[in-house]
């Protein structure tokens, strides 16, 4: 495997492991704290608007510099906050490290798509994108569990410390690894921005935050949904989401195949097809306590396949912004996150079982698979990319 794409997964790595940990031990930061549950979640908002906030600043202000020297920046910005984050000595540095620390997120997967994809063999470049997701689906898989046993059974700031030291090493894999391509001196920021103005961007931005928040208005409350529906003891969470994880890390290789294949936008009305279906079976068979493990690894394999086709569909269709638009992609992705959360929680808030907010994931997901076959439609067939 290329190298320069075992470094694009470290990133992932590093940064699934910054954003999806912190859920696991925000009780025992309030703790730390002193502060409410309620309050701590604010470090997981925070970290969202920082990814979208920086996902577009960023790529427009490291605009005409090589990409070799974006990645080392934004990877040494990661490694400075999510260090100072782990050392803070009160809550106002704790949250402004914390948004800090979001700034990196959008504009890392931004910068790293467009360069897997220009690394890859033709015909391979989803494929290649793929790869750099996979250190996300590892941190799932893998990283989040362990951060979350130390933060619970040692300190949640040797996790961020520790958090902080894999972006330094993501920094010097990048520095050794990464090939060095030159600065596009001519990149007109402004024609990056107007890419904006087209009506098919924002039906990018459409598809990504509504079709995705279908995976988060699931996955927001699964903790709930498989002790108090599906009567799997608490002891157990544990195990759903490691089959979980497993499942999004097998989901993102077979949808950078799948999108390589059959081309990105059918890819992507098949996976946010698959997940309505997915989605319905959970909210039927959410009460039998023996379906629900299989069930969280092959949600967890559909929900991810979505990945690496969205960031093709992408990169396709901005030509001359293509850094920009994949950046943006992440802000929406973020956006999705927020949104799926929010929506799915109004049944529950309703006295509804958790098994409901499936119901509103299959809306979420039915509309992003509607607006993927529009953007086919209209897009891809009117400049004759079939």
């Amino acid at each position: 495997m290329n190298k320069a794409l075992i470094a694009l997964a470290l990133g992932g790595l590093a940064i699934g492991m910054t954003e999806f940990t912190m859920m696991g031990i925000l009780p025992d930061i309030a703790k730390d704290l002193q502060i409410d549950i309620p309050e701590a979640s604010n470090l997981i908002a925070l970290y969202a608007l920082g990814v979208v906030v920086g996902a577009p600043t960023l790529v427009a202000f490291t605009a005409k510099q090589s990409p070799r020297k974006v990645l080392l920046f934004l990877m040494l910005l990661f490694f400075v906050f999510n260090g100072l984050f782990s050392i803070a000595p009160n809550k106002i540095l704790l949250l402004v490290s914390r948004f800090v620390a979001g700034l990196p997120h959008g504009a890392f997967f931004g910068v790293g798509s467009v360069v897997a994809a220009k690394i890859a063999k033709p015909g391979k470049e989803a494929q290649a994108i793929s790869v750099m997701f996979t250190g996300m689906t590892i941190a799932n898989l893998a990283g989040v569990p362990l951060g979350t046993y130390i933060g619970q059974h040692y300190s949640w700031r040797i996790t961020y410390a520790a958090i902080s030291l894999l972006g330094l090493v993501t920094s010097m894999a990048i520095y050794f690894w990464m090939p060095k391509f030159p600065a596009n001196k001519k990149n007109d920021i402004m024609h990056q921005i107007r890419y904006f103005l087209r009506w098919d961007a924002w039906l990018m931005v459409a598809i990504i935050a509504i079709g995705t928040g279908g995976l988060f208005a699931w996955i927001s409350y699964i903790a709930p949904l498989v002790t108090e529906v599906s009567r799997i003891p608490s002891k157990h969470v544990p195990l759903i989401m490691i089959l979980i994880g497993l499942g999004m890390f097998c989901g993102n290789i077979m949808g950078g195949k799948l999108a390589d294949t059959i081309s990105p936008s059918k890819a992507a009305i098949t996976s946010f097809t698959a997940m309505v279906l997915c989605l319905v079976v959970v909210f039927f068979t959410a009460h039998i306590t023996s379906v629900a493990y299989p069930l969280a690894f092959i949600t967890g394999l559909i929900s991810f396949s979505i990945g690496p086709s969205l960031q093709m569909m992408l990169i396709n269709n901005a030509r001359g912004a293509e850094t920009f638009a994949a950046a943006a992609g992440q802000a929406s992705f973020n956006v999705g996150n927020t949104l799926g959360a929010y929506l799915g929680a109004i049944p529950i808030t309703l006295g509804y079982a958790y098994n409901y907010p499936s119901l509103i994931g299959i809306g979420m997901a039915g509309i992003g698979a509607l607006l993927a076959y529009v953007f086919l439609i209209k897009v891809v067939r009117a400049k004759m990319d079939l």
